[in-house]
């Protein structure tokens, strides 16, 4: 889902806050709402961390990241990059770099596997985004536009961008990221896309100005409304399929789902279906074998 929020008096979140599939970093000084706002949604999940770049609280603009790194400024204080390397996850590359666009989240957006970069990048840089983040990276424009960063926002789900955007432009930048786009505004009209809008694979924050037609738009292009943690869900997805199947005939399905409801593991309106949903798969697992068999023809079984 998508939360609307503020930073103290200003709708564009974006700017004072950094999400990726693996940390979640949010500028200091800021309202205790602010920061409560993203640790409700985030904090079983992902780390949610109070930072600030250069001694400043921009630090959506100023910073660019995914799940394999983040990259600084070379304004980053020595204090600022302990604390950072300190607070994310091991696996999560932390690099100061020495760009002359120092504010890198302007002139970068990139999502897990594909980074598009302001056109005046040095190359060093574009080799350190590669090699930090794990990307390919491209030089693009966004309808016309040199900082990239400011006018997308995109996941490994979906994305969206400037509204005045060609459908060329648009199936041209949706080929090199491999997800579907869409053109549009945040903030009741704004262009600046990034400013009021940050996104990963399950959830997204956006400006309280942000519209319910805006609102409805960012939840669809990236696939939020049915959206889990990517690392919980192909975790569970792949134990699943590696350790068990059930094979229900249709005359089951009732007495199965009557089971399941009355020991109060799923909806009242669940279907065989249900037992492949990942939300329910640690209440599946704990369910007693000898009530599927009961239930079930060839009941659950081993596929190893």
């Amino acid at each position: 889902m998508a939360t609307r929020l503020q930073f103290e008096n200003s709708c564009e979140i974006g700017v004072f806050s950094k999400l990726t599939n693996a940390y979640c970093l949010v500028a200091i000084g800021g309202s205790e709402n602010f920061y409560s706002t993203f640790e409700s949604e985030l904090a079983d999940v992902i780390p949610v961390v109070k930072t600030s770049i250069g001694g400043t609280r921009i630090i959506g603009r100023l910073c660019i990241g995914n799940k394999n790194g983040l990259l600084l400024p070379h304004t980053t204080t020595d204090q600022e990059l302990q604390h950072l390397r300190n607070s994310l996850p091991d696996a999560v590359v932390v690099q100061r770099i020495d760009e002359r666009l120092s504010a890198l989240g302007n002139c970068i957006a990139c999502n897990d596997h594909v980074a598009l970069t302001h056109t005046d990048l040095d190359r060093e840089t574009e080799e350190m985004i590669a090699d930090v983040l794990g990307v390919e990276v491209f030089r693009q424009t966004i309808a016309g536009n040199i900082l990239v960063g400011s006018y997308c926002a995109f996941s490994n789900r979906g994305g969206m961008v400037h509204p005045h955007t060609s459908i060329e432009d648009l199936d041209e930048l949706s080929t090199l990221l491999q997800v579907p786009l869409v053109a549009g505004t945040v903030n009741r009209g704004s262009e600046v896309i990034a400013a009021g809008l940050t996104v990963n694979d399950w959830t997204a924050f956006c400006g309280s100005d942000t519209t319910a037609t805006e609102l409805s738009v960012i939840e669809s292009v990236f696939k939020l409304r049915e959206a889990q943690p990517s690392a919980i869900v192909d975790e569970m997805r792949k134990s699943l399929i590696d350790t068990y199947m059930i094979d229900v005939l249709p005359s089951d399905t009732v007495e199965l789902c009557n089971i399941l409801t009355k020991d109060r593991l799923f909806d009242d309106n669940c279907t065989t279906t249900c037992i492949f949903n990942t939300c329910h798969f640690d209440e599946f697992l704990k369910f007693p074998k000898s009530r599927l068999d009961s239930c079930c023809h060839g009941g659950l079984r081993s596929t190893s």
